[in-house]
Formats: C-alpha cells, sequence, structure tokens
C-alpha cells in the first residue's frame, strides 16, 4: 500500500473546468503545492502563471492539447505544443482524434501523434483516448498507436465525456502496451480506494481533482488510521 508521499507522486491535479476564475485556479495551485502532488494539468492559456505560481514547490506543470474533443488540425495541436513548452509545460496531454480513430484512419492517429511529440521537444507526451466513447477493440487499437506515434503514456479519459477511467480498461491498455508506455488514469478518481484500484490495475498516473481527498485519506492512514471512505464527489 502507497504512503502519502509514494501516492501523491502519482497525481496529476487536474484544474482544467474552463468556468474556473484566476481566484478558483489559484486555489486549486495552493492545494497542489500543499500536498505535494506530482504536476498540475491546467488550461493552456494558465500555464505560464500556474508555472510562475508553483516555483519552487517541485510540482511540475502541464497541460492539454486538442482539449476535449481532439478534433482540432495536427497543425493546430502542433502550434498548441510548442507554445505549451515555450509558456513553460513539463508535459502535455494531447486528445486523440477520436473520429479518426473510430473510423479506422489508423494513418491519421499515429501522423497526429508524432507530430505532437515531435513539437514537445522531448518533453513527456500523454494520449487521451476518451474510453468512454470506444469499445475495447478500439481502446487496444488506439493504444497500440500511441506506442507507434511515440508517446509516453496512455490516457483513459478527458473528464468531459460523461464517463471516466475503468479498471478493465486500465488493465486493458496495461496489457495491450510494452512497457515503455505507461498508462494514466483519469476521470472519476475519486477517493483512495479508486485510487489504489487504478494504481492495482497498471497506471503509474492518476489524473484527478479530487487530491485532496485522496491524500487526506493516505495521511490518515500513514498515521495509523482507518480509511473513512471519504469521496470527492465533484472530482474528474
Amino acid at each position: 500500500m502507497p504512503t502519502e508521499r509514494e501516492l501523491a507522486a502519482t497525481i496529476d491535479h487536474a484544474i482544467l473546468k474552463p468556468e474556473l476564475t484566476r481566484a478558483d485556479v489559484d486555489a486549486e495551485l495552493d492545494i497542489a503545492a500543499e500536498w505535494g502532488v506530482f504536476s498540475v494539468c491546467v488550461r493552456p492559456s494558465d500555464i505560464a502563471h500556474a508555472v510562475s505560481r508553483l516555483a519552487g514547490t517541485g510540482v511540475a506543470v502541464g497541460t492539454v492539447i486538442g482539449f476535449p474533443h481532439g478534433t482540432t488540425s495536427t497543425v493546430t495541436k502542433v502550434a498548441e505544443t510548442r507554445q505549451a513548452i515555450a509558456d513553460g509545460a513539463a508535459e502535455v496531454d494531447m486528445v486523440v482524434n477520436i473520429g479518426a480513430l473510430r473510423s479506422g484512419f489508423d494513418d491519421v492517429v499515429v501522423d497526429d501523434i508524432k507530430a505532437v511529440v515531435e513539437a514537445a521537444s522531448g518533453h513527456i507526451v500523454k494520449v487521451i483516448l476518451e474510453t468512454a466513447l470506444l469499445d475495447d477493440e478500439q481502446i487496444e487499437r488506439g493504444s497500440r498507436l500511441t506506442e507507434q506515434g511515440g508517446a509516453d503514456f496512455v490516457k483513459t479519459s478527458t473528464g468531459f465525456a460523461g464517463g471516466g477511467a475503468t479498471i478493465p480498461h486500465v488493465s486493458l491498455m496495461r496489457a495491450t502496451v510494452s512497457d515503455a508506455v505507461q498508462v494514466k488514469a483519469s476521470g472519476g478518481v475519486r477517493s483512495y480506494a479508486d485510487a489504489l484500484a487504478m494504481l492495482e490495475a497498471g497506471a503509474t498516473r492518476l489524473g484527478t481533482s479530487g487530491s485532496a481527498v485522496i491524500l487526506g485519506e493516505a495521511r490518515r492512514i500513514d498515521a495509523g488510521g482507518e480509511s473513512t471512505g471519504a469521496v470527492d464527489s465533484s472530482s474528474y
């Protein structure tokens, strides 16, 4: 069972809702710093501010590309990626071209991923499949295409498509890609139990906005207490 510190090192704290004000963003950045998560995943327009506010905390800043639908052109995704890196993003989570994946246009999917990987210039790239919109064959194929495209992670979900990570989908993704590619479970990770289950299924990174609840439970257990079963019902 991971300690609080070990669990925090797997978390990308999501700060992605379109309606968030600057004050809302700052409150979430402060939560990320307080709990010492691995990184935050912010809206592209918030990258530079997040980098500045989190300076010295050890919390990395990541962002999203082609979010949340994946339907922007490859040229646009490349431009977004280059700007994100210039603004200080350490990692980028791109949404796959979902329609192309569902259509069987594998070359389109791979070329889209390869272009973002190249634009990221060695920074970590995660590919969001949006598993709630896919069947198992499409999830397997999307995972293989993610690896072919040279990305570092295959990721379940944006959290904005009516469904998130599931244990069967995380397990399927882990079984499909080689050890060179990691799996990120994102969307619906709302409790300590959820977090542990996703890690046990093969994820090595968790996307959640429920970091405080999850890590609060871990801290309680580290201190010899028992889990309260707390759930952050608003987490995405």
